[in-house]
């Protein structure tokens, strides 16, 4: 179990972590927390079902990775591009598709960051400051959702291609005097977390 999930009874699975990891993966959630932003909260006297009805942005974020993290619908590196149809209607398309799903998409996101919190949170750690942390179905999804949110917002800030994580060991090789190694390795770890939580999920 150590390094990597293993499946559980009911759908859930289990890791060991220990006292450095369970930091390091708490900071980045927190992290991608502050990135996503705060939820909308009602004004006083405000009906708290119009904010499930509030339009949000149509255009994409400037911030590289919030634009990684919530792509244009179409036309984008990320988005489908219907034929026949030119730059000009794409983009009215993707404003469109924007205005009325980024607001859940965001919400989403932050909740699914919560829970990484939450059951780090929760944790026991023996010791040596050690401890398995065990999840849910549920659980599992949220933290599957955001283990790969943090890797889109890693990899979009080291300017990381899929050709780079595709070449043989190109991001092991960095030396250790390298700015970016310690992100590249959090980057390559959280690959490897998402990968064998993957690996529990499927029948």
């Amino acid at each position: 179990m150590a390094g990597h999930f293993e499946a559980t009874p009911g759908g859930g699975a289990a890791v060991a972590l220990d006292e450095v990891e369970i930091s390091i993966l708490r900071s980045l959630a927190v992290q991608l927390l502050e990135l996503i932003g705060p939820g909308e909260t009602p004004a006083d006297g405000e009906d708290p079902l119009a904010a499930l009805f509030a339009e949000g942005p149509s255009k994409p974020p400037s911030d590289p990775a919030l634009a990684r993290l919530f792509p244009d619908a179409y036309g984008g590196p990320d988005g489908a591009a219907p034929e026949e149809k030119s730059e000009e209607e794409l983009r009215a398309l993707s404003a469109e598709f924007r205005r009325f799903t980024e607001n859940d998409l965001r919400s989403r996101k932050r909740e699914d960051a919560l829970a990484v919190v939450r059951t780090l949170d929760a944790l026991s750690p023996d010791g040596s400051g050690a401890a398995v942390l065990t999840l849910t179905a549920d659980e599992c999804r949220s933290w599957l959702g955001s283990l790969n949110d943090l890797r889109l917002t890693i990899g979009t800030r080291l300017d990381v291609s899929d050709e780079d994580e595709g070449e043989a060991g190109s991001l092991y090789r960095l030396p250790d005097s390298d700015p970016r190694k310690p992100m590249v390795m959090a980057y390559l770890w959280l690959g490897a977390l998402q990968e064998t939580l993957v690996e529990t999920l499927m029948p």
